[in-house]
């Protein structure tokens, strides 16, 4: 098949949504499929290194085993580095008029969501789009819609309003024009369903690469031994340093934790963002900035080696609709400390792989604890890693393969019999 995928957001952004993209047209390769992933060009603020910047993500691009086609996008971003597409990519329809696609996998419901519907209709291929995100927990990066204490009532009120109807309403509309849709989870399965979204739609979590199952033990003792600063725990939690990751509390949990365990335990915070200021404030604050190490971002390929190093996961996002990094901290073999939430209950079994928590401080605090434990923390290693196996990327990726099949079934069914009801109208007209 030849396959186009149409996303907002791709490398050199690190996000949940661009690693899923990437594993998939990747391991869809390997099966034999052309892959098209039509992605924005990212532009350098350094005027000075504008040209060699953007040479340089080219030159990755021609590397990669999927194909990957550039459209132009806006010069202003967001706070977390996110681009906004252009909003006429002719690239994208360039590319269509000269070839003919199977399939369009689109990855986001705005910006590129709405064209991708548009060349489906106008080229009669199936459309099959991944509902990676929650959009009513990211209101925040529109500035029209941030709140602060300042905020007035009318304003609080509109943005609920929105966050409960618009976004739903959109979301309805938009999957319901596509010929199928993927949960990144069971939890986000039914959280489609009870927005009135009727296409069919199929579980299908982002998978992993089969290098995240292959342990360098030396580099993760390196990594230990250099960031734990002798202490007998070592703590990992990776991800985009933004509001929506519920940092406030994670921090807050850590300062719960240090009352607990005094100095035993050191954490490693990897990831960047918009918060990062303001999270080593707060971190001063809570008088733990001597038990935290914000690492910033660190190369995807070696995450694994830092996860490695680590006794637990750290984990509080309710905005997840599955959470890769949950996966990866498995595939390293460690147990999983969370919030209970859509996308993450779905992952961690709870006192089997990791724990769930409500969310509070010293109740997540205290199964952290336990799950520092020895004889519960080897349990939980090896079950980590027995839950991991199901999301090798090789598996899922023909299990894909198989959706885009029937997907392609059903599409040609509708269209034949569209054309026989078109058939039989005209035939009775006649007489």
């Amino acid at each position: 098949m030849k396959i186009a995928m149409l996303t907002n957001n791709y490398r050199p952004f690190v996000g949940g949504v661009p690693i899923s993209v990437e594993r998939q047209a990747q391991e869809l390769v390997k099966l034999g499929h052309q892959v098209t992933v039509f992605a924005p060009m990212y532009e350098s603020e350094d005027k000075e290194q504008a040209e060699s910047f953007r040479e340089k993500i080219l030159e990755e691009d021609k590397k990669a085993p999927e194909r990957v086609v550039r459209y132009r996008s806006q010069k202003r971003k967001m706070d977390n580095g996110m681009v906004y597409p252009g909003i006429y990519p002719t690239e994208i329809f360039e590319m269509f008029e000269r070839e003919r696609f199977d399939r369009i996998h689109v990855h986001h419901p705005m910006f590129v969501g709405p064209w991708a519907l548009w060349l489906g209709k106008k080229y009669g291929i199936p459309v099959i789009y991944t509902y990676h995100t929650r959009y009513e927990d990211y209101l925040h990066y529109i500035p029209c819609f941030r709140l602060n204490e300042k905020s007035t009532i009318v304003k609080r009120k509109a943005v609920e309003w929105i966050q409960k109807n618009v976004i739903p309403s959109y979301m309805r509309w938009f999957c319901n024009r596509c010929d199928l849709v993927f949960a990144p989870s069971a939890g986000m399965q039914q959280v489609i369903r009870e927005y009135g979204v009727d296409t069919p739609a199929a579980v299908f979590p982002t998978g992993l690469d089969g290098a995240f199952f292959r342990k360098d033990v030396r580099r993760s003792q390196e990594i230990r031994k250099q960031y734990s600063r002798g202490k007998r725990h070592m703590l990992v939690t990776v991800s985009r340093l933004e509001k929506e990751k519920n940092y406030g509390f994670l921090l807050r949990g850590i300062a719960e934790l240090r009352q607990e365990l005094g100095d035993e335990f050191h954490v490693l915070i990897i990831g960047e963002g918009s918060q990062k200021s303001e999270l080593k404030v707060r971190a001063s604050i809570l008088g733990i900035q001597d038990v935290v190490t914000f690492m910033g971002n660190i190369p995807n390929d070696q995450v694994k080696d830092y996860l490695g190093a680590a006794d637990v996961f750290l984990f509080a996002s309710k905005s997840e609709t599955q959470g890769i990094v949950l996966e990866e901290a498995l595939a390293a073999g460690i147990p999983v400390v969370a919030v209970h939430a859509t996308g993450t209950d779905d992952i961690i079994e709870d006192g089997v792989n990791g724990f769930l928590t409500e969310e509070r401080e010293e109740v997540w605090a205290a199964k952290v604890i336990e799950a520092l434990v020895e004889e519960k923390n080897c349990g939980m290693k090896s079950a980590a890693l027995g839950s991991a196996e199901k999301y090798r990327a090789s598996r899922l990726a023909i299990y894909e393969e198989m959706l885009y099949n029937q997907c392609g079934f059903r599409k040609g069914e509708r269209l034949y019999e569209a054309e026989e009801d078109r058939r039989e109208c005209s035939a009775m007209a006649l007489h």
